[in-house]
C-alpha cells in the first residue's frame, strides 16, 4: 500500500507501482534502494537522539521528525519489492542510530548541526532523482512521492538550521563533514548491495 503524500492516508498503489517490484530502468531501482536505506537511517537517527537526549525541546523536535521519517519510510518502501531492497539494512540502522546518539552527548547545538548536514545531503540526493524522473518523463507516482519527501526534508533542514543557534565549532564542523561523507558512501553502497 502507498500512502497518499498529500493526505497521509493509505491508498492503493497507483499505476505501474507494485509491491513486488517496480518496472523501470536499473538506475531508478538503485536510487530507490538508496532511498529506502536512507529513510531507515533517518528513522534510526531520531531514535538515537531520543535514546540519549533529555532536553525537552530536542525531544519534541525528534519526536515530530521521527513521525515524518516513518511516513517517508513507509512511502518509499512501497516502491520496491523486498528482493530489490538493500541487504545492508542492519548497517543503516546502526549508523543512523549512532548519527543521532553521538551528537546528543554534546547537546542541542550538535544535534541541530547534524540534522542540518544530513538534510542538506538528502535535499540534493532527492532533487537529483526528481530532475531525472522529470527529464525522462518516468513514473509520475514515484516523482510525486519523492517531491513530497523532499519538501519535508527541506523543512527539517531549515528548522534545524534555525534552532542551531551558535555557529558550528571546530569539532562540530569535523563531525558534520564526516556525516556528509558517510551519507555519500552509504548511498553508493546501498545502490549496489
Amino acid at each position: 500500500m502507498i500512502t497518499n503524500p498529500n493526505s497521509g492516508q493509505l491508498a492503493k498503489p497507483p499505476g505501474d507501482i507494485c509491491a513486488e517490484a517496480i518496472s523501470g530502468p536499473d538506475w531508478l531501482v538503485r536510487d530507490l534502494r538508496s532511498d529506502v536505506a536512507g529513510e531507515v537511517g533517518a528513522v534510526a537517527i531520531y531514535q538515537g537522539i531520543l535514546a540519549v537526549s533529555r532536553d525537552p525541546s530536542v525531544r519534541v523536535f525528534a519526536q515530530n521528525h521521527l513521525r515524518s521519517e516513518r511516513r517517508h519510510l513507509e512511502l518509499v518502501s512501497t516502491l520496491l519489492g523486498r528482493k530489490q531492497r538493500t541487504l545492508l539494512t542492519p548497517v543503516w540502522r546502526l549508523a543512523g542510530f549512532l548519527t543521532g546518539a553521538l551528537p546528543s552527548l554534546f547537546g542541542a547545538n550538535a544535534i541541530f548541526h547534524t540534522i542540518c548536514a544530513v538534510e542538506t545531503f538528502v535535499d540534493t540526493h532527492y532533487q537529483r532523482q526528481i530532475d531525472r524522473l522529470r527529464t525522462e518523463a518516468l513514473h509520475p507516482e514515484v516523482l510525486s512521492i519523492l517531491e513530497s519527501c523532499r519538501t519535508d526534508e527541506v523543512k527539517h533542514r531549515d528548522e534545524a538550521k534555525d534552532l542551531s543557534g551558535a555557529a558550528a565549532g571546530f569539532f562540530t564542523k569535523i563531525w558534520t563533514f564526516n556525516v556528509d561523507v558517510g551519507s555519500r558512501v552509504a548511498v553508493m553502497l546501498a545502490r549496489r548491495i
